[in-house]
């Protein structure tokens, strides 16, 4: 029988093997999700509101907020304020 860890990803429960990293959890709860976590368009919360890196494993019971980054850049359409 394999030991499953819980962890929580924006409210939804899952269920990761040991040694999971927050981006392979990331995939696991929503692929889209990832992928703006991986391209820097997001980031990933602890429960405390701290960023954690993509490559940090999980612990049993960690709650995951992904939050997404700000817009940069003064592209067509922006304001000249």
């Amino acid at each position: 029988m394999s030991l499953l860890l819980r962890v929580f990803i924006d409210g939804t429960g899952l269920d990761v093997p040991p040694g999971t990293t927050v981006l392979t959890a990331m995939h696991m709860h929503d692929a889209v999700l990832a992928e703006r976590v991986a391209a820097g368009t997001a980031y990933v919360t602890d429960a405390r509101g701290i960023e954690v890196g993509p490559g940090d494993r999980l612990a049993a019971g960690s709650i995951l907020r992904v939050v997404p980054r700000a817009r940069r850049g003064g592209g067509p359409g922006d304001a000249d304020a």
